[in-house]
């Protein structure tokens, strides 16, 4: 309860700005006229499996990336290992510096389209801010805390789950929130390969020339991006161990 009342006063702001834009959405979508092709698209049946369905891109991913990235992370600041780090850095790097359409697209030719492959695309594409900041974490742990628990006897490994992990957490979790809302907008390019995604309204708003569609597209994208930052956020702060927060 105590850290509760403590949060940051964005940390409250921010699902303010979500229940308003959500609620100007909603006033907007029940006093304006939608076409047959726009009422079919965003009525509730087909809206909550197109949400769903982006949701569950974005969580698949997200977890994939989680266990590869923290793990090499974890392994490229051991000291025999850091000799890797600028050449797996390097790697993330050109999956972040591709552009996001182009990488879908390349591995389209290799997988074929649909789930899996945009799955993929989207781990390339979001593995750096998780691996940077698993990395950069456990880099800033004070070495003499470290040499300290080893002094009482403490293995390499305990060390690791209950002295440098710990303390790293804060900058682990905001990799996780970044890559996180990276992906829930990235996510949108995943209808180009044939997976559905919140990218199908404002695809099909763009190509049938139908603006309340893209804007409602666009709009859900946005709020879906926000409240995940939130989550995430307010995840961060209760995860974080007392005295670092």
């Amino acid at each position: 309860m105590r850290r509760f009342r403590n949060l940051p006063i964005d940390v409250w702001l921010e699902p303010l700005l979500i229940v308003v834009l959500l609620a100007g959405y909603i006033i907007w979508y029940q006093n304006t006229t939608l076409t047959e092709t726009e009422a079919a698209a965003l009525g509730w049946d087909n809206l909550r499996i197109t949400i769903f369905d982006h949701i569950k891109l974005t969580v698949t991913a997200t977890v994939i990336v989680i266990a590869i990235a923290i793990p090499l992370g974890i392994l490229l600041t051991r000291p025999s290992m850091k000799w890797l780090n600028p050449i797996a850095i390097n790697i993330a790097n050109v999956g972040q510096a591709a552009p996001a359409v182009g990488l879908l697209v390349l591995f389209t030719f290799w997988l074929g389209t649909g789930f899996r492959t945009a799955v993929i695309g989207l781990v390339v594409y979001a593995i750096l801010p998780i691996l940077q900041n698993t990395i950069v974490g456990l880099r800033q742990v004070d070495q003499r805390t470290v040499e300290a628990s080893r002094g009482i006897g403490y293995s390499g490994a305990r060390t690791l789950i209950q002295v440098e992990l710990p303390l790293a957490v804060p900058v682990i979790l905001n990799g996780v929130r970044t890559a996180l809302v990276i992906l829930v907008g990235t996510a949108t390019l995943s209808t180009f390969i044939g997976a559905t995604s919140l990218g199908t309204l404002i695809t099909t708003g763009v190509t049938l020339f139908l603006p309340k569609l893209l804007v409602s597209g666009a709009v859900l994208v946005g709020l879906l991006a926000l409240t995940i930052d939130w989550l995430g956020r307010l995840f961060e702060l209760f995860a974080t161990p007392r005295g670092l927060s």
